[in-house]
């Protein structure tokens, strides 16, 4: 008996003790395991995207492709100082010239809503065209000259009762109504207005081709632009600044104009700066708009006091001359802004060649010497390198090529876009070494990322660091290329 009541009693004994861990173990709070350690060889990410100058590689995107880490190693290293900063950055992108605007208005409705969400739209939906110039009156890639007071041989309009933007309207190339849908797509956008050539009758030769502006009617062209900035306010255009001509040392273009650094000097303080102040515009005057061989001329501007006070600053084609004038200029009148307004690719040129030409001098070269914005001509032409004015660029190859609504992309797209992507408006230039055949620029984005910019012109594949804040995140930059690179 004693024994069947012992197995008994250990019987229920063992089911209590049971219970009681249950209930236990189910009052206990619940611990998660915790998350794996991410590998220790792992630190930030960095995305970049590449272009090659074979067409490998189009802006190819890499997310996380790299990571900042501790590793050592012997390659050479590009240093990042986002504690160093230099100009602020307003933009990027293109000249939408009469042309351009024509073959855009051309395309069937949905791929022209398609193409400009891509050009104007923010990254990630675009390639986030930031800055625009346009012509006052025609270009030499408009299909024809034109200015808005056009009138009779052998008369005047000195009230300009005939001014009109009618040829910029939906009857003409379309520009205004184009403008505005930009606009729709990216309020911020800026836009700078240069003219080709004053009105005919203002000219001391009565044609659209050279010439110069008499001094007579410096009164009546400013005003005249007083009212082409106006008349696109009321259109909902904003011009943020104008030059007041388009290369005034190339008189061979139609149209044209000749205009010397005393012409110009004399034009913005007797007449030009003073109508625009008396105006209420706020509108900014830009000189020069022309080569780097010739810094005499806006700095025979900017050395007159009288003149100076109406000045922004100094802009700058690289046809000829070295994009370091822009820092010569700089150190002279540091109070002055800088931008880069014009640079062509040619239908006769490489890929490969006006990738690394152009990303070296327009994107890195004019950025590091103070440039605020980066510009390349022009938006688009038909396959035909059309249109264009009679005595205009034939060779002049657009960002893009539309034909009909087909769209091609060439290299000056993909110059732009590596930029235009990455560093939006209100981006600092910040500090970057380069090394050998790698040239760099950076910056600083309003958001706190950092962009880094690297071309290896060389012909083969070069290993580098990029170094930030002590960390080096180990790239191998495949030969003729160009990189973005954003953390």
């Amino acid at each position: 008996m004693r024994l069947i009541f012992n197995i008994y009693r250990f019987f229920w004994m063992m089911v209590f003790l049971h219970l009681f861990a249950a209930c236990s173990k189910s009052l206990s709070p619940v611990v998660p395991p915790e998350p794996p350690l991410p590998p220790a060889t792992k630190g930030i990410p960095v995305d970049y995207w590449l272009t090659r100058g074979d067409h490998s590689a189009l802006l190819e995107s890499h997310p996380a492709g790299i990571y900042f880490t501790d590793a050592s190693n012997s390659y050479t290293n590009i240093l990042v100082d986002s504690t160093t900063t230099y100009q602020s950055i307003d933009g990027f992108g293109y000249t939408l010239t009469g042309g351009s605007a024509q073959l855009i208005n051309h395309m069937d409705a949905s791929s022209r809503e398609a193409l400009l969400q891509e050009l104007f739209s923010p990254s990630p939906a675009g390639i986030g065209v930031s800055y625009l110039r346009v012509s006052i009156g025609a270009s030499d890639l408009s299909d024809h000259p034109y200015t808005y007071d056009d009138i009779a041989p052998g008369t005047l309009d000195t009230n300009l009762t005939q001014f009109s933007l009618d040829p910029d309207r939906s009857g003409g190339n379309g520009m205004i109504p184009l403008l505005r849908k930009i606009l729709s797509i990216n309020p911020g956008i800026r836009i700078l207005g240069s003219p080709w050539s004053p009105p005919t009758w203002m000219k001391d030769n009565g044609s659209f081709k050279g010439g110069s502006l008499k001094p007579e009617f410096y009164s009546v062209y400013s005003r005249y632009f007083v009212r082409y900035i106006q008349e696109m306010a009321v259109e909902g255009i904003t011009i943020d600044a104008i030059t007041p001509q388009n290369e005034p040392l190339n008189p061979n273009n139609t149209p044209s104009l000749s205009m010397t650094s005393d012409e110009q000097r004399d034009f913005i303080k007797t007449a030009l700066g003073p109508e625009l102040k008396s105006a209420g515009i706020k509108t900014r005057i830009i000189v020069w708009d022309h080569n780097c061989d010739v810094p005499a001329y806006p700095m025979n501007i900017l050395n007159d006091a009288s003149a100076r006070e109406f000045v922004d600053g100094s802009a700058f084609h690289l046809y000829a001359g070295d994009i370091s004038v822009l820092s010569g200029l700089h150190d002279l009148f540091p109070d002055k802004n800088l931008y880069f307004t014009e640079q062509w690719t040619g239908s006769k040129g490489s890929f490969d060649g006006d990738l690394k030409w152009h990303i070296k001098n327009v994107i890195i070269g004019s950025l590091r010497n103070w440039s605020r914005n980066a510009l390349e001509w022009n938006m688009a032409n038909d396959p035909l390198f059309g249109p264009h004015t009679a005595g205009g660029c034939t060779e002049c190859m657009g960002a893009l090529t539309i034909n009909g609504s087909v769209v091609t992309r060439n290299v000056s797209y993909y110059i732009i876009a590596h930029a235009s992507t990455f560093i939006p408006p209100g981006s600092v230039r910040i500090a970057s070494t380069n090394s050998g055949s790698l040239s760099t620029v950076a910056f600083l984005t309003p958001v706190g990322k950092k962009v880094l910019i690297v071309l290896n012109e060389d012909g083969t594949s070069v290993n580098f660091n990029i170094v930030f804040a002590g960390r080096k995140a180990v790239m191998s930059m495949p030969p003729a290329t160009v990189g973005t690179f954003v953390w």
